[in-house]
């Protein structure tokens, strides 16, 4: 018979509701069943995509000797982390501080007042390689819970003591800032765990870090080194070439269980295409590189075909597993390829060039990957390389094309607000940079279905929609990175509804998440369900801080309208944040993309007219082709522009269109110098920006 879960919406969830666990999802009931029995609480927390929490489901939850012991003795309670982020970064908190280590499924067990008292992440039904059994760990805490209980609820009101102290701690107390020492800090530790042969930072497992990518090319743009030009350059080629890239279908998998980047686990999630976009966005800008431009194009397209709902909005993973097996759908066996191509020569280069061979490189099967790129391979044989860039590209619409009847991986379909923001973020960006309609159509479809179909009547954001139900108080990323991907939108598309969305967002951050000592924010709202303890997001995980995405986007929306009120809460973020910046510079990317934004100069880049004799879409294309990560735009036909959004109206007074022709005011901390008339001269302008070196 089903379990409770049967009636959740999460993916997640639903992949337990046949379990002999009487499982119940987070809330009252559970919460009060166990406060009246007395029973200690058994917390799981995973996600839809997460293998090992596959691998415990089918070894632990679906055995019946122990889902008799966990029925008997616990209140069990199912959590997706991706629903409730806030639940998750509280025990996740409590499970490293016993254990050293974190991760995926996270097992925890708390007293009936919600505290923590034991907790680990994956254990095997039966004790195997040094590691306890699970149902060794279920008699152990019930053993402690019947025979060492004050023991037990003393040890966890100690560690909630430290979760709470932890959560409020005054970071950046006094701190000052000092942009320069602190983003020349973070290069010195970029450079000494840059790996300067395969790319990337430290060694196996290897995940991605677009963040620190975006970092070093901001860093690379004041400083000019081609040194660290090299290190975002090498990084971004061996990803592209290696098996964490899908060649045939576009997309990243998750990270690489090696060095090389070849042996990905095999999970494609939503929030890391859309970083991952960015990265090779602004390294195309930065050197104009076209494969930078295809490698998001083959992304993006990606994301569209398979994470786009019908209703706008982008899904959130596609899972590592098909038919039970860690990426059978995407790996190749050396006669699969020589059947499917049917031309011996065509097989022949194609098993050469992508590393297919007899014996395979993952598990007796061939994972795709470019251990030379094309040109190289061309020039290594002799053949031409035009030609070749043809035949590979048939060859892999012949193989997308068999394999795309394959199982598919699962797909948690759930809308969550933060991924969708940064995805939102990406689509536009790439619309603008590579001037792409169905990108700029995408984001908007996203941002109309967020605002239909996951506000409250009051203004206020829900977290996650699958099923036609929207649920779950917003966090501070979700509206962090929303109102980013909206003043993007605006940037792209000049749709100023877009600038009215974004500032209630901000104006909602600023009344419900805010400290009151006006040094960053909460991640929780004040009226959100009250845990044992309130934190503030501050260090980048997988995705980008609340903290820092708020910083973010204040600097940009306090820019764009005037606002230098929100310019202040941005610098005390930053405040706040410092010392993390400063001791942890790998944790802080994002921070450390705010932190050069304020330490400027950046640009206040305002267009007004529509001349005929200029090309307002040349001049702008032109802009977008240029690497300037510290500016803000804004364009108005006419800067007495009725309909048009009052947020915005600050940054165009005065600014008209001198003798009716396109006119740029280009500006800096609100001051700006004579316009530029025509395109002529404004594409000039651009030019000497992109080149200072401030």
């Amino acid at each position: 018979m089903p379990n409770r879960l049967s009636q959740e919406t999460s993916p997640y969830l639903l992949q337990h509701a046949e379990n002999p666990v009487d499982w119940y999802a987070w809330g009252e009931e559970a919460l009060q069943r166990a406060k009246l029995e007395g029973k200690p609480i058994f917390l799981s927390v995973g996600y839809s995509a997460c293998h090992w929490c596959h691998v415990m489901e089918h070894e632990s939850f679906e055995d019946a000797a122990i889902a008799a012991k966990l029925n008997e003795h616990f209140i069990c309670i199912k959590v997706d982390r991706e629903e409730r982020p806030d639940l998750d970064s509280i025990y996740m908190m409590a499970v490293q501080m016993m254990t050293g280590r974190g991760g995926w499924p996270m097992s925890v067990f708390l007293t009936p007042d919600l505290q923590p008292f034991f907790g680990g992440t994956y254990w095997p039904p039966r004790a195997r390689m040094g590691m306890p059994g699970f149902e060794q760990v279920i008699s152990a805490v019930k053993d402690a819970w019947e025979n060492r209980r004050d023991q037990a609820i003393t040890q966890a009101a100690a560690l909630t003591e430290r979760i709470q102290q932890m959560s409020s701690q005054a970071t950046g107390d006094g701190f000052t800032l000092a942009s320069a020492t602190l983003l020349h800090d973070a290069e010195a530790k970029l450079e000494q765990l840059f790996d300067g042969t395969y790319g990337g930072f430290g060694q196996a497992p290897k995940f991605p870090h677009a963040m620190d990518l975006q970092v070093l090319l901001r860093i690379w743009r004041r400083k000019r080194r081609p040194e660290i030009l090299h290190m975002v350059q090498l990084t971004l080629d061996k990803m592209s070439q290696g098996g964490i890239y899908d060649h045939l279908g576009g997309g990243f998998a998750r990270y690489s269980v090696d060095q090389q980047w070849l042996v990905p686990h095999f999970e494609k999630m939503l929030y890391d295409n859309a970083l991952l976009t960015l990265a090779y966005l602004e390294a195309f800008q930065a050197t104009g590189e076209p494969r930078y431009a295809q490698t998001v194009r083959e992304t993006l397209d990606y994301v569209l075909r398979d994470l786009t709902d019908p209703h706008g909005g982008f899904h959130s993973t596609e899972d590592a597993d098909s038919e039970g097996e860690e990426g059978k759908f995407y790996v190749w066996s050396r006669q699969e390829i020589i059947d499917v191509l049917n031309d011996d020569q065509l097989a022949e280069r194609f098993c050469y060039i992508y590393d297919v061979t007899e014996q395979g490189n993952f598990e007796g099967h061939n994972i795709l990957n470019l251990p030379k790129s094309l040109e190289q391979a061309a020039a290594a044989k002799g053949w031409d390389p035009i030609e070749l860039a043809s035949q590979m590209k048939a060859a892999k619409q012949k193989l997308f094309a068999v394999r795309s009847r394959r199982v598919r991986p699962g797909k948690d379909d759930k809308i969550l607000v933060n991924w969708n923001g940064l995805m939102i973020d990406a689509m536009s960006r790439a619309a603008a940079i590579l001037d792409e309609q169905r990108y700029m159509n995408a984001a908007r479809l996203a941002a109309e279905f967020i605002c239909d179909n996951m506000k409250q009547s009051n203004g206020q954001l829900l977290h996650c929609w699958r099923n036609g139900q929207a649920r779950f108080q917003a966090y501070l990323d979700d509206y962090a990175c929303l109102a980013n991907g909206l003043v993007s939108l605006y940037e792209a598309s000049f749709e100023e509804r877009w600038i009215d969305e974004a500032h209630q967002l901000i104006e909602t951050i600023r009344r419900h998440f805010a400290d009151r000592d006006g040094r960053g924010f909460y991640y929780t709202s004040d009226d959100h369900e009250q845990l044992i303890a309130r934190t503030k997001d501050i260090y980048d995980s997988s995705v980008p801080s609340g903290n820092a995405m708020a910083a973010t986007v204040l600097l940009r929306l306090g820019t764009l309208c005037g606002r230098a009120d929100f310019l202040e809460a941005a610098r005390g973020v930053l405040d706040l944040a410092a010392p993390i910046m400063e001791q942890s510079p790998t944790a802080a990317g994002q921070m450390f993309i705010a932190l050069d934004m304020v330490t400027g100069p950046t640009w206040e880049l305002i267009l007004v007219g529509s001349d005929q004799n200029d090309d307002v879409s040349a001049v702008l294309r032109d802009l977008h082709q240029r690497f300037i990560p510290n500016r803000v735009l804004a364009y108005r036909p006419d800067a007495d522009q009725p309909d048009g959004s009052n947020e915005l109206d600050a940054i165009f007074v005065g600014r008209e269109a001198v003798d009716g022709r396109l006119s740029a005011y280009i500006c800096r901390q609100f001051s700006c110098s004579r316009p530029a008339v025509g395109s002529d001269a404004i594409q000039r302008s651009w030019e000497r920006i992109a080149q200072s070196e401030e």
